[in-house]
């Protein structure tokens, strides 16, 4: 519990210090699920975060429709409440976009990079006792950005002052995570994860990689990403043969 607690201490810091921020052109509207999803968040932390030595899967950050409602990375509503077993209120922020509105687990839209993601760990340990004890999942940035039109902006798609200003604190934070998830082996879910990884957690003597991530604007993850990361996660000895 202790490192649970103090994982949620690291997200809590970084949140304060990105509280102040302002955003340059093209961020208009910037979601913090850490803050106002802080139930579902801490509830995440605490009941799969207290284990050290699995591999850590990192993300990039929430886009609209997954963490950015539930507060868990890669947060599909259905999922994160009927496979991962968590709930939480969900108070949304003064200020929205009005074509993203925060609707917590209510929200009908399904999130695609979440279902396939949580959908093949199901599929593949059965039960989350048996996926978090090989595993456990953060995101480098918990922030959801979008543009005045509400379009998604990934953090390599903000102002250069605004990047200059967020990746080192983010990078410090990851850091801070993994040296308390002393994990045996850390993978970004795709290449800026993994980028970001090679950079923050420099010196660490970690064994660093990557899985294809389950977004549906890479063409490579619609053509049947569960199977391509098997074969990755096997090709790192993570995962061995179906039966």
């Amino acid at each position: 519990m202790r490192r649970a607690e103090a994982l949620l201490d690291v997200t809590r810091a970084l949140s304060a210090e990105l509280a102040a921020s302002t955003w340059s052109p093209p961020t208009a509207f910037v979601y913090d699920p850490t803050t106002y999803a802080s139930g579902s968040w801490s509830s995440y932390v605490r009941k799969y975060g207290g284990r050290a030595g699995r591999v850590v899967l990192i993300g990039m950050n929430p886009g609209p429709y997954g963490m950015t409602q539930t507060g868990v990375p890669f947060g599909e509503p259905r999922l994160v409440r009927d496979w991962l077993g968590i709930e939480g209120d969900v108070v949304p922020p003064t200020e929205q976009h009005p074509k993203r509105p925060i609707l917590g687990f209510d929200h009908p839209r399904t999130e695609v990079s979440g279902a396939r993601f949580w959908g093949w760990a199901r599929a593949r340990h059965g039960t989350p006792a048996s996926f978090f004890r090989t595993f456990y999942v953060v995101n480098w940035c918990h922030l959801c950005f979008l543009a005045d039109s509400g379009r998604n902006l990934t953090p390599d798609q903000l102002a250069a002052e605004d990047r200059a200003r967020l990746y080192p604190l983010c990078d410090a934070a990851l850091r801070r995570q993994i040296e308390l998830l002393a994990p045996r082996r850390v993978l970004g879910i795709g290449a800026f994860a993994e980028a970001r990884a090679r950079v923050a957690l420099e010196g660490l003597g970690l064994r660093i990689g990557r899985i294809l991530h389950p977004s549906p604007a890479s063409p490579r993850a619609n053509r049947g990403w569960e199977e391509q990361v098997e074969a990755q996660l096997r090709g790192y000895r993570l995962l061995p043969p179906r039966r």
